[in-house]
């Protein structure tokens, strides 16, 4: 019998959550280690789980030192400024297995006019753009162009919240003037046409030769019912996806093995988890952005249902030996709603009815910022936590979210949850829930 090993997970968040649930799986791990992490990553863990929440997640000698102190022999690095930080690049160095594509690499994702012009070079499906760097420049194009609806998106990372939707000319050059609030990230900025349809996820995991796709799922980026307000990190997911049929399937898988060969062939070999978002106008699939890791909150939808080790995809990812791996899962429809406190400038909150959650059969939380003392649970304001409920179809997975989801409530009436998560699907049954 092989020696168990420890395990690190680079990230703080629900995706890292579940992150955890599913190595903790493993029969090769004995000990997990999350940076940062957060305080209730081991509720859902079958293995002792470590965090050090003083450690970013960018903090690349000090992640290194760590792994060495408690001898990992095994690195997922999850988070995306992770990996624009170069923390793949710096642990490999050091000699240790790394899950998670270089910087360079990466750039697919922490860079959207770099990607923008990598996707138009190689000839992939993408809608009419222009990178501008100036707001003053940005303005000027918007007041010659057609009054089309725009997207106007930072160039870097921002926490999911960069991209805001124009309607208008208006609209369009009071985003412009947004993009100063997200700081480095939107000195440069994309201004792109938005293309009217339905949007879904993919994700695949690549080995720099090959790749394998894990699942699809439709994120919920905007705060209200209806997809109405602003964009947030995301509001929940379902999984599977009925729009993703085997047309659809095909055309994604397409462009997801195109955008990997391009990225080989501009020596930028890609490991790790790539992830699609594109749009379907009109039966052909668009490219709305590429992730280099999992989405969040997709990952809570997909990873729990991987019924293969994860640390065998990963390991068998880093020695490029992924074609010979059957990758499975379980076939069950999930749905996660992200619980949220909207309230600003009050301290932690207590929240009340996670328990009974907890223990509430086919439902599990990932954690996010909700700590807990011998008092009990508290929130502060931000996306606390996913609630995450399996079935047999949509209809039976969304009724037992939204129970074990209505017995949580915030001190103040202060917990946020959308109540239309999956709509499109059910939707297509002939119900209504918007």
């Amino acid at each position: 019998m092989k020696k168990r090993i420890t395990i690190a997970i680079i990230g703080q968040g629900g995706r890292e959550a579940a992150l955890v649930h599913k190595y903790s799986a493993s029969p090769q791990i004995n000990k997990i280690i999350a940076i940062p992490g957060n305080s209730l990553m081991e509720i859902n863990s079958k293995v002792p789980v470590k965090i050090f929440p003083k450690i970013k997640s960018t903090a690349r000698k000090k992640i290194a030192q760590i792994c060495k102190t408690h001898n990992v022999k095994y690195v997922d690095v999850a988070q995306d400024d992770a990996i624009e930080a170069g923390v793949t690049d710096a642990l490999e160095k050091e000699g240790f297995s790394v899950f998670g594509p270089t910087r360079i690499a990466g750039q697919i994702e922490w860079d959207k006019a770099w990607a923008r012009n990598f996707m138009k070079k190689y000839k992939l499906p993408i809608p009419k753009y222009k990178v501008f760097n100036s707001e003053k420049d940005g303005i000027s194009f918007i007041m010659k162009a057609s009054n089309k609806k725009w997207f106007i998106k930072a160039a870097g990372l921002a926490a999911g919240k960069g991209v805001i939707p124009a309607m208008d000319k208006n609209e369009a050059i009071a985003a412009i003037k947004q993009m100063s609030q997200f700081g480095t990230s939107g000195k440069t900025f994309v201004i792109e046409e938005k293309l009217e349809g339905e949007e879904f996820s993919m994700f695949a995991v690549a080995d720099t030769k090959s790749f394998k796709i894990i699942g699809s799922a439709q994120d919920h980026k905007r705060l209200y019912n209806g997809d109405q307000g602003p964009n947030t990190g995301g509001m929940g997911a379902n999984s599977p996806v009925s729009i993703v049929d085997k047309k659809i399937y095909a055309q994604a898988k397409l462009i997801i093995g195109r955008a990997l060969n391009g990225l080989k062939k501009e020596g930028r070999p890609y490991r790790g988890i790539l992830y699609l978002g594109a749009i379907v106008v009109k039966k052909k699939v668009f490219i709305i952005e590429f992730n280099s890791r999992w989405g969040d909150p997709e990952a809570e939808v997909i990873i729990p249902g991987i019924k293969n080790d994860l640390l065998e995809i990963g390991m068998n990812a880093i020695k490029s030996t992924l074609d010979n791996m059957n990758i499975k899962t379980d076939n069950k429809f999930r749905i996660s709603i992200s619980g949220s406190m909207l309230t600003k400038g009050h301290g932690k909150r207590r929240i009340y009815g996670l328990k009974h959650a907890l223990e509430t059969k086919s439902v599990t939380i990932y954690n996010s910022r909700v700590s807990k003392s011998k008092n009990g649970y508290f929130a502060s304001p931000g996306r606390l936590f996913h609630l995450v409920a399996s079935g047999k179809n949509i209809t039976e997975t969304r009724k037992k979210a939204y129970e074990a989801m209505s017995s949580i409530y915030i001190k103040g009436n202060c917990l946020h949850y959308r109540t239309d998560i999956g709509w499109r699907d059910m939707e297509r049954l002939g119900d209504d829930i918007v």
